[in-house]
């Protein structure tokens, strides 16, 4: 698993703005492999069918593998501008597109290296930069009795809940750094005698 790693804060971001009457709007999204990448750029392409061009950029999750297309804008002038702005920034697992409706008025290729800059930065600075770490997934079930402690405790351990279930008992999937998940697990061994214990179940990333 790969240690940490720069990327954006939110799952998926937008911006835009006109630049000499041309309508630049770019999306940003969190991706954990290839094929994120590739079904992000057919989404946006679906939503702008009618758009001048889609231009495209990503880096790999942790890795320097990246990828990048100018859809049709002069060579060099689109998706490698976006692609030096997530280089720049150092980050990975990142994609971001870049969708442009054209007003009319030629930018040359100087204008255009700019604004597909511009839009790529935009996007990153709307969809914030942390450094993501490894984080435990884990479960537990517990009684509706001990549930609203248990609820409430969760934020001072910095515990992310990912679902609750309500059955005969109340079954809590989450995630946390590890030393977090320790002390919570630590935590609810002691406050249910035992009767509840936390189960590690996979691994993902958050943020530090």
């Amino acid at each position: 698993m790969i240690k940490a790693y720069k990327t954006v804060i939110k799952e998926s971001a937008q911006a835009s703005f006109i630049e000499k009457k041309s309508e630049f709007i770019a999306y940003v999204k969190r991706i954990e492999d290839e094929g994120d990448a590739k079904a992000f750029i057919e989404s946006i392409r679906a939503k702008h069918k009618d758009a001048t061009h889609n231009v495209f950029a990503y880096i790999l999750k942790g890795s320097e593998i990246a990828r990048c297309s100018d859809d049709g804008e002069p060579s060099g002038t689109a998706g490698m501008p976006a692609l030096e702005v997530l280089k720049r920034e150092g980050l990975s697992g990142v994609c971001v597109v870049i969708t442009r409706y054209f007003g009319g008025i030629l930018l040359g290729a100087g204008g255009l290296v700019r604004a597909y800059a511009k839009a790529a930065k935009m996007g990153i600075d709307e969809a914030g930069i942390a450094e993501f770490v490894p984080y435990v997934c884990f479960e537990v079930s517990v009684s509706y009795s001990d549930y609203d402690k248990i609820q409430k405790e969760m934020p001072k351990y910095f515990i992310n809940c990912d679902k609750t279930d309500f059955q005969t008992c109340v079954n809590i999937k989450m995630n946390a750094k590890r030393e977090n998940y320790e002390k919570f697990k630590d935590f609810i061994l002691e406050y249910t005698s035992g009767k509840s214990v936390c189960k590690i179940t996979g691994e993902t990333y958050g943020p530090i």
